[in-house]
């Protein structure tokens, strides 16, 4: 059991290490180095102010025991200096580290979400058993909580590993009186006895709270599951609800919501089960912490063997070094929390890394001076690795075709290893020397939240298209009365229909005027009429581009040279 602990430490720190490092090499991590360094050294000068803090505690109430009023004065003076250099510090190094964290967040946000984004990494991670849940709660909520806890763990680290050493020299040294005690007559001498007692003391706690709080690692993974799952289906109703409401859902969509939520109640009820254990067990020791070092000392002072700042000073310093060896203990349902976020982005980026490394096994060549599109003996298969059709086929430039075939047929696959997003294929797969000057239209199409100027230049950046060939293209496909409003910012996947969306899509396929135009049914939600005269409109508006259509309606056939049937799924 202890090795198999061991081996999970040595892995939770490498993944550690592998979330941490790539900050501190990027272009600016000398920077950051220098920057964490600075925020390490203002710790440092805080726990030498606690230090003096600590020795001006005797001074100050031997003062007060004996009566002098100059000491006394003196020290209320020194304690004012000591404050105020306190305060600033303090202040300064919390401004200090949020602009650090929030430079760190970015940093890594940008990252992931490069990573996610690139060579479509979060369509293909969909697609498999390695899908993660919810990748937009672990860049967004989890990024942010691991860059605040990681800055504030290793900080609070390194500041109680300073107040350890330099408190023990402080208790060491305070133990004299105590330190040699009789026995049956035999006289024993322990060094340092308060640090000793201090050290067993704080192990005694962390032991204790271990073995209560160890669930808390995986409650609090989860909750930040079950968290995420619950407002992913509250976005899924905002975003649905019409078809929710034509099909008459609020039922089924209300019993499915608090259902979600249900499972957000149960595991926040057993984070309260455990870490009310945790309270109870902690707020034990830390009140029998506090009379603990008086009792140690009390027959001494009683004697008149050590003035009352000593004993003062030693309770003090006691504390002190008891809560730097109880550090473990202290924030373990903070610790718990950050060995839960830590493990769900490393899940994350092994979900990333293979999603990366699958590329699609066919072949692709772009050879000088070819103008079509050519697959040969390209088989084509489901991600679970069943066979789905074989295509051989071409698309000569300039021309016209219609695909057709049953649901199920692989049409739609087939547009997707053309756009090369789709890595389940073997074969070859000649691309035209102007591959790279292609749309393709959905079904449905993906508009962003934005203004309508926006919507419609995507995927080109906004203002890159001049705002009066954008009118004119929605004047073309029947969206006049929305010409005027480019300027307006709104949902305009949800404020659209159907057709709408569609005929948005073509006036995209207008401006941005591609060679080879590739529609996946992206006229089904319209009528014949409106789909007859858009079909007339891009071969005139844009007659040297190659259009292949997947479609199931026979009225398609009179707009395309050729129709190619696939066969049924296999």
């Amino acid at each position: 059991m202890v090795r198999g602990s061991m081996s999970k430490g040595w892995t939770f720190l490498k993944h550690l290490w592998a979330l941490v490092l790539p900050y501190f090499k990027s272009s600016g991590g000398k920077w950051a180095l220098a920057f964490f360094a600075f925020l390490v050294g203002l710790s440092f000068v805080i726990v030498e102010l606690s230090v003096r803090i600590n020795y001006w505690n005797n001074r100050f109430f031997t003062a007060l025991q004996e009566k002098n009023a100059d000491a006394f004065w003196k020290e209320m003076g020194v304690f004012g200096y000591l404050a105020a250099i306190f305060i600033t510090i303090a202040v300064l190094r919390y401004v200090l580290q949020q602009v650090f964290e929030i430079r760190w967040r970015t940093w890594l946000t940008n990252h992931f979400i490069d990573r996610w984004t690139t060579s479509d990494a979060y369509y293909k991670m969909q697609m498999t058993h390695r899908a993660t849940d919810n990748p937009d709660q672990r860049i967004s909520e989890d990024l942010r909580r691991f860059v605040e806890l990681t800055l504030a763990l290793s900080l609070s680290f390194i500041s109680n590993g300073a107040t350890l050493v330099s408190f023990a020299f402080v208790l060491w040294s305070l133990s004299a009186p105590i330190e040699t005690f009789n026995v049956n007559g035999t006289e024993i001498t322990i060094p340092g006895l308060l640090f000793w007692i201090a050290l067993l003391y704080s192990i005694g706690i962390t032991w204790v709270l271990h073995l209560i709080g160890r669930p808390l690692v995986r409650l609090n993974f989860e909750r930040e599951r079950v968290e995420a799952d619950f407002r992913f289906d509250l976005v899924r109703v905002r975003e649905n609800a019409e078809a929710i409401a034509l099909y008459d859902g609020s039922m089924v969509e209300r019993g499915r919501l608090k259902d979600r939520f249900e499972r957000v109640r149960q595991n926040f009820m057993e984070i309260v089960k455990r870490q009310k254990y945790l309270v109870a067990v902690q707020a034990f020791f830390d009140q029998a912490t506090v009379p603990l070092p008086y009792l140690l000392m009390a027959p001494i002072y009683f004697i008149g063997k050590i003035p009352f700042g000593h004993m003062t000073q030693t309770a003090s310093a006691f504390s002190q070094v008891q809560n730097a060896f109880s550090w473990f203990a202290n924030l373990y349902p903070t610790l718990a929390e950050w060995v839960a976020v830590v493990q769900r982005l490393t899940g994350f980026i092994e979900v990333l890394e293979a999603a990366e490394r699958e590329t699609c096994a066919a072949r692709r060549v772009t050879e000088l001076g070819n103008r079509d599109w050519v697959l040969e003996g390209v088989s084509i298969r489901l991600p679970d690795g069943r066979h789905l059709t074989d295509a051989d086929l071409s698309f000569k430039a300039g021309e016209s075709v219609l695909i057709t075939g049953p649901s199920g047929s692989g049409k739609s696959t087939l547009f997707r290893i053309l756009a090369d997003i789709w890595p389940y294929a073997e074969g070859l797969i000649t691309v035209p020397q102007d591959g790279d000057k292609t749309l393709f239209l959905p079904q449905q199409p993906y508009v962003p939240v934005g203004t309508l100027r926006a919507a419609v230049s995507y995927p080109m950046a906004e203002g890159t298209i001049p705002d009066a060939m954008l009118a004119e293209a929605l004047y073309d496909v029947g969206l006049g009365d929305l010409a005027g409003r480019l300027d307006e910012e709104g949902h305009w996947q949800m404020r659209l229909s159907g057709g709408e969306l569609q005929r948005l899509a073509i006036a995209r396929a207008l401006v941005l005027a591609p060679k080879w135009l590739f529609l996946d049914e992206a006229t089904s939600a319209m009528d014949e009429a409106m789909e007859a005269r858009l079909y007339d409109l891009i071969r005139r508006r844009l007659p040297d581009a190659t259009l292949v259509s997947i479609g199931h309606r026979s009225s398609l056939k009179a707009f395309h040279d050729r129709e190619i049937a696939f066969g049924a799924a296999t």
